[in-house]
Order: structure tokens, then sequence, then C-alpha cells
């Protein structure tokens, strides 16, 4: 397979998963809204400081409120990670690839693409945006269905399904950081309603609500968030997520399993094994957050080592192009 063809989808999959959890994220506020006495930039401005893009945010606007938060992060096309640019650097790597693709993941994501720049136009999501990003969290979900069933296991799927599950797993984790970001107003709500509420929403945010029912009665913190990390069943905790990851990753190399011939399985392997290996207790003696922001920057190190064995020749063939 070309490098070239392999990091296309390898990204197109990332792109529109980080479009789907860009949602979820401002979701969790937007439920928490509704039940937590907060003001405007307190409710806001920790949306934009787990990105660390607050210096980029202010160049534009001068207010933390919901208005401005969900333009930057929603339709802001100067904004790399914004869901409207997302799609549009998904839907590019999509028409790079479209003998390799299905014609439907392609009307798929394309139909994605038109609705979101509509809604812009429209100000629908402004004007109501629970049905908006339930939308946007809808067309991510039928596209995965599509690259599930319509297109072909081999090397290409699973260079698609490396990069979606890294990049849930990595959005899982971030939208669990975003728990202590969002704040509970005072230290004494820890373990009161308030706190439940909170819980209860980042588990709706990952349409985890139902499963989680289904094995605990009661919505506790530590509960939640053994549930989040380290479920092997449930397909959006970041365990299963690693497990998929490292098994597309050995159908590509051909290595056996739990054996290593590059940088990336190995690196990909130990953070597999540490999670099989893990438990919440240890996760809370450690800090959840500390803990949250270790494994982000180890998925980041396992994408940059994907990216180094796999497609340092198409970035290469990119910059020769360039440069002509």
């Amino acid at each position: 397979m070309l490098s070239r063809v392999a990091n296309s989808v390898y990204w197109m999959c990332r792109y529109i998963e980080r479009a789907e959890n860009v949602a979820r994220f401002i979701n969790v506020n937007l439920n928490l809204l509704l039940d937590l006495p907060m003001d405007e930039g307190q409710q806001w401005q920790p949306l934009i400081s787990i990105t660390g893009d607050n210096a980029l945010f202010e160049r534009k606007y001068t207010a933390y409120n919901q208005e401005n938060v969900i333009e930057f992060l929603t339709f802001d096309r100067n904004y790399p990670n914004s869901i409207s640019s997302c799609l549009w650097a998904a839907r590019e790597n999509a028409r790079s690839v479209r003998e390799i693709i299905s014609i439907e993941m392609w009307e798929q994501l394309n139909r994605f693409y038109i609705e979101v720049k509509d809604a812009q136009v429209s100000g629908f999501a402004q004007h109501d945006p629970h049905t908006f990003f339930q939308m946007v969290k809808m067309h991510g979900h039928m596209f995965t269905g599509l690259l599930y069933s319509t297109m072909s296991h081999g090397e290409a799927w699973h260079f698609s399904r490396m990069g979606l599950m890294l990049e849930r797993a990595d959005k899982i984790s971030r939208i669990l950081d975003v728990k202590y970001f969002i704040l509970l107003p005072k230290a004494e709500y820890v373990g009161a309603p308030y706190d439940n509420i909170q819980w209860a929403a980042v588990l709706k945010s990952v349409s985890a609500h139902d499963m989680y029912r289904k094995i605990y009665h009661r919505i506790t913190p530590r509960q939640v968030a053994d549930f989040l990390i380290f479920n092997a069943e449930f397909p959006r905790s970041i365990r299963h997520c690693i497990t998929k990851a490292l098994s597309s990753l050995h159908q590509i190399t051909g290595t056996p399993y739990g054996t290593s011939q590059n940088r990336s399985e190995k690196l990909l392997g130990r953070l597999h094994a540490d999670l099989d290996y893990t438990d919440i207790d240890e996760v809370l003696s450690f800090g959840m957050h500390e803990y949250l922001d270790s494994l982000q920057g180890r998925l980041n190190q396992v994408d940059d080592e994907i990216g180094a064995t796999f497609f340092r020749y198409a970035l290469n063939e990119l910059e020769h192009s360039a440069s002509q």
C-alpha cells in the first residue's frame, strides 16, 4: 500500500472522530449548564483551557461565553481542530482515496460536511445547540458504521480503524479531564448532588450512561472513571480503543501479538500492557488529571511514531511537490 494512501485513510478517520468528539465535548458543558449554577466564564473557559489554545482564542474573542466558544470550536476555519476544519480535512483526505473507500462512505462524509456548513449559514448551531451537536454525533456514528460495514477489512481498513481508535482514546481522556476543569463551584460539593450531575453528564456525553447503569447502580466518580478507562468491553473506553488499535497495527505489520519490530508497536504495546495491569485505585492515588495528562502524552508519542514508521515517505513526497 502507498504510504500516501495509508496516511490519508488514517487521518480521514482521525478527523471524523475528532469532529464528533468536539461535539461531545461541548455537549458536556451544555448539559451541565442546565443543572449547575455558574457564571458563563467559569462554565466555558475550561473548554478552551483544556485544548491549550487560549492564546489563539483570545486573539479573536474578548469573552469566554457560549456564543464565542461554540463559534471557535465549531466553525472557525482558522482553528485546525474546529469541527468545520476537521470535516474539511477529512473530506480532502477522502477525496484523495476515492478508489479505496466505499461510495457510501464518501456520500456520508460529503453530506456531513454540507450540513455543518448549512448550519453555520443559518445560525442553527447557536439557536439550537443541543439538536445541532446531536446531529454531528449521529453523522459521526453513521460514518463509522459505514466504515465497518461497506469497506473491505484489509490493510487500508486497519489504518482507518487504528486512526479512529487512537483519536477516540485521546478524546475520551480529554472529556474525562473536563470534569476536573469544569470545576465544582465549591470544594464541599464533591460527592454532593452537583458532583453526581457532572459525572452523569460525562457518561451521557460519551453515550455510556445506559451501559454504565447495566453494571453499576449508582453513579460515583470512581466507578465512572474505572468504566471509561478500563472496561474491556465498552467500545468507547480507553482500554478497548487501545486494544483495537494495537490489533490493527499488528495486522498491518504482520508481527506476532506480544512482539514488536518497530517503535510504534513497542510504545502502543507498552501502553496496552499498562492499561491491562493498572487499576482505578492506582490512578486515583497518582491523581486523575496527572494520569490522563500522561496518557495523552503517550498517545501523542504513539501517533508520532506511526507517522515516522509508515507515513514518512508520504510527507517527504508532499514536501518535494511543494518545492517544485
